[in-house]
């Protein structure tokens, strides 16, 4: 499986950011790491390879991206206002800077994002954010509500990066195009931001597929398990 290294200089950060690409063709699919991942954490963790057929045979093409997560939401270093203005400056990033290279690389109009975790925030959390961009969503194990890393702070880049909050105040049509998944498992530590999530996507008509597997634990297995599944329903 063909393997990319990428580093990426964002003005918008004003620092590198560092990319694995996986295949020379392919629908694109934006593969966050989690909680304070890097951008090889999906390699060597076995996602990617869990993939590998989609890739070979030029169906996806993955975009494994490095996170800021200590200088955001775990950067405990930081004021609650700090961490959610470098997150924002972050979203800004990938939606300016990031994606739309993606988008003209790949001669798309919307593109797939993905994670695990954390990364199943990220990725859920940029695709409600930019429906326009997105057209495949896929959360594994996600939670979704930020508000624990900013204890009572409140301002405008918590609300608009805290999907529980934003989503309830969303028009439902503008994610008709998507295909969104949120995956999960019994014995899930994140069953309920699963739940809570799709009862939020209910109530605002949003077509979603909550998928709750069998005994599994909130780790690799489960997601290497998911990823290619999720890829296999994309219908490429």
């Amino acid at each position: 499986m063909k393997e990319t290294y990428q580093k990426w200089y964002s003005p918008t950060l004003g620092r590198d950011i560092e990319l694995l690409v996986y295949g020379d063709w392919g629908y694109p699919i934006l593969l966050f790491p989690t909680s304070l991942g890097n951008f090889y954490q999906n390699r060597d963790m076995g996602l990617t390879e869990s993939a590998r057929w989609f890739v070979e045979t030029g169906k996806v093409k993955l975009y494994c991206v490095d996170s800021i997560d200590k200088e955001s939401w775990y950067g405990k270093h930081l004021s609650p206002a700090v961490r959610a203005h470098n997150y924002a400056l972050y979203d800004r990033f990938l939606s300016n800077e990031l994606v739309p290279a993606i988008q003209s690389e790949c001669n798309v109009e919307r593109i797939g994002v993905a994670g695990c975790s954390f990364g199943g925030y990220h990725a859920l959390n940029f695709g409600f954010k930019h429906p326009d961009k997105v057209a495949y969503l896929f959360s594994m194990s996600g939670a979704f509500d930020v508000r624990s890393f900013v204890g009572g702070h409140a301002d405008d880049n918590v609300y608009f990066n805290n999907p529980v909050e934003f989503m309830q105040n969303e028009q439902g049509w503008r994610y008709n195009h998507m295909k969104v998944v949120l995956g999960t498992s019994e014995w899930d530590i994140c069953l309920k931001d699963n739940l809570q999530m799709a009862e939020i996507l209910k109530s605002k008509g949003i077509a979603h597929w909550l998928d709750v597997r069998g005994w599994q634990m909130h780790d690799w297995p489960l997601w290497c398990e998911m990823f290619p599944d999720y890829i296999s329903k994309m219908g490429l």
